[in-house]
């Protein structure tokens, strides 16, 4: 129940673990789409190339997401205008709707059954002034020539649409399905793949890059960050100009036979956003209902709460629904908004990265893997400029830059010496929390079965006291996102370095 329907409908992947040293052209680090794609791209290219995977190829974000593919990022278009320009604003949609185009040759070139349907995407308004920015948004994009359509009627689980943004001839997928395939072709055509293989650690000596498993190392010319946080704090600083953002998501069977599903991809342009599309899944089709997001280790009630206040939403509409899916996710989202794609650091040579993706990496990583291409390979690409990883601008997000500030200063600083609220004596069975003990913070979590878990819970990243998120049985940290299982095991990024054990006297 608790895995997103593109796990539950595809296999399991069996690449090996790196256990010895290999040499090569280009590592890649990270096994979710943007891997899978730029991978893909350098060996039809003739480079060779090495994939490291800490965990099973595409078990992370790319498997947990709502799996669109599409240039319509919310309401931006207007926003980039007024920020950066025409020129720009014209670019960035060019570039995903190039994107778009990519993933769809790649789909039909190698044959990959993974649900590709071509949809309409909307951003539909149920407020006046949002209706207003609707209307901002398509004028700012005709000027650039893009035939964005207002519609007034459309058939949505919402009580009330005042009007929508239509984008014609996006896509929805199984992302999950099209990633494992991706890596199968490209293991075909020359690329090691490799999976359980964490990296530790990363030394640039002699113009060569060592990139260290806890078993194995890897000596390449050229790195690629692929995952969905860069794992390596300096020099590139990556975590001071982005936050994580957690969201969760339902697949449902409304088990309504007289109401006709929804035809295309619908977001809401305002907060609390709410996302609909549906997918096939053993001949039926579901509906898929994503929201309830927040800054990840923060939440203003309940985490466990999210995924109940999506199912009671839509049962307002179909009182007979039935979830067979749930899945959260995280993404990371820059300050200015815009994805980091391109050279790592000035100080660093021949190592890239492609993060900051915003919620739509699906069509933004075949950006980002045909940037790193022409990057790796010398061509010139009209659109690397725009994502430049390595630009210095103004931060334009003062308000998150400033919640970035608070909520660091909160984690590594006052919450640290401020009392733990949590009691040992009156946590649950099946919950967790910071406690105190002997004048010292613990993080514990007591298992159903009575068996204590006990944690520093500080983040291995840069130190931040960490929180219990009881839905997912998970250390979450508030600074930049790095979570962690129960027993300090990582799931999440940018940390490398798992939470310490402790071992409680009367555990």
């Amino acid at each position: 129940m608790e895995k997103s329907l593109w796990i539950a409908d595809s296999y399991q992947t069996k690449y090996p673990q790196l256990n010895k040293e290999e040499k090569t052209e280009v590592c890649i680090i990270g096994g979710g789409i943007v891997g899978a794609v730029t991978a893909y791209l350098l060996a039809k290219n003739g480079i060779d190339v090495i994939v490291i995977e800490k965990n099973k190829i595409c078990m992370g974000v790319t498997a947990n997401s709502t799996a669109k593919l599409t240039s319509q990022h919310g309401l931006f278009y207007n926003y980039l205008k007024n920020e950066y320009g025409k020129d720009f604003e014209k670019k960035y949609l060019e570039s995903n709707e190039e994107g778009l185009k990519l993933a769809e040759k790649i789909i039909n070139d190698e044959k990959i059954e993974c649900d590709y349907e071509k949809k309409d995407a909307y951003v539909f308004a149920t407020e006046e002034n949002e209706l207003n920015k609707i209307k901002q948004e398509i004028e700012a994009l005709k000027e650039i020539g893009f035939d964005a359509e207002f519609v007034e009627d459309i058939n949505i689980p919402v009580e009330k649409v005042l009007g929508a943004i239509k984008f014609k001839n996006q896509a929805q997928f199984n992302s999950r399905k099209y990633t494992i395939e991706l890596f199968d072709r490209a293991s075909k055509l020359g690329v090691k793949v490799y999976e359980n293989s964490k990296v530790e650690n990363i030394e640039y000596i002699n113009n060569l890059y060592k990139i260290s498993t806890e078993d194995g190392r890897v000596i390449a010319k050229k790195v690629v960050i692929a995952i969905h946080y860069p794992i390596k704090n300096f020099p590139g600083m990556y975590f001071s100009k982005m936050y994580q953002d957690k969201s969760y998501a339902i697949a449902v069977d409304t088990n309504d036979k007289n109401e006709k599903l929804i035809d295309g991809m619908y977001i809401q342009s305002c907060n609390p956003v709410i996302s609909f599309r549906t997918a096939k899944y053993n001949g039926k089709n579901l509906l898929i209902i994503a929201g309830s997001g927040h800054r990840t280790g923060q939440a203003d009630g309940k985490i466990e709460d999210s995924f109940i206040n999506l199912e009671n939403y839509i049962k307002n509409y179909y009182p007979d629904a039935e979830v067979k899916f749930k899945w959260s996710t995280e993404d990371c989202i820059t300050l200015d908004k815009i994805p980091y794609i391109g050279e790592f650091s000035n100080l660093l040579p021949n190592m890239y990265v492609a993060t900051g993706f915003k919620k739509w990496g699906m069509s933004t990583a075949h950006v980002a893997g045909k940037i790193i291409l022409d990057l790796i390979i010398g061509n010139k690409n009209e659109y690397a400029e725009i994502y430049r990883a390595t630009r210095l601008k103004p931060i334009k997000n003062i308000k998150e830059f400033g919640n970035m500030l608070k909520e660091s200063t909160y984690s590594l600083l006052i919450n640290k010496i401020k009392p733990a609220k949590d009691v040992y004596e009156k946590i649950p069975l099946g919950d967790g929390g910071i406690v105190e003990i002997d004048g010292e913070k613990i993080g514990v979590y007591k298992r159903e079965d009575g068996k204590i878990f006990a944690v520093k819970p500080y983040c291995g990243h840069l130190g931040c006291l960490v929180s219990w998120n009881n839905l997912e049985k998970t250390w979450d940290c508030p600074c930049h996102g790095s979570r962690y299982d129960y027993m300090g095991n990582i799931i999440t990024e940018p940390t490398v370095k798992g939470l310490e054990e402790i071992e409680l006297e009367d555990n």
